[in-house]
């Protein structure tokens, strides 16, 4: 099976950018990921390719995936035949918002420190 290209425009620290993160290290594709929130020129780019403001956005081989949750992404991978069926799991919820404590470590902008 043919890797897809794979550009995700995520958050630093977020619930629905973790997600998409998850998705893609369960099915090993390797993605370029750009951080709307280190780099303010790649929240332009996002917005001028997807039409909208909400994150994350993933484009899988010139196909833009606006405002799209880890579970939506399995599931277009999936259907597209663009990753198989795998054992892996995720620790992570794939569809899920950023928790408060997240929301508060974005705000002060200092990265949340996961116990593990």
């Amino acid at each position: 099976m043919t890797k897809p290209t794979i550009t995700a425009w995520l958050k630093t620290q977020c619930g629905w950018s973790g997600g998409i993160r998850a998705v893609l290290a369960k099915h090993d594709l390797p993605y370029e990921e750009k951080d709307i929130i280190k780099n303010p020129a790649f929240r332009w780019e996002m917005e001028q390719k997807s039409g909208q403001s909400l994150s994350p956005c993933v484009e899988v081989n010139g196909k833009m995936l606006p405002d799209i949750s880890g579970e939506e992404l399995e599931a277009y991978l999936l259907r597209e035949g663009l990753a198989g069926a795998t054992d892996k799991t995720t620790d992570v919820p794939l569809n899920a918002a950023c928790s408060d404590a997240e929301h508060e470590a974005m705000a002060r902008g200092t990265p949340l420190k996961l116990q593990s």
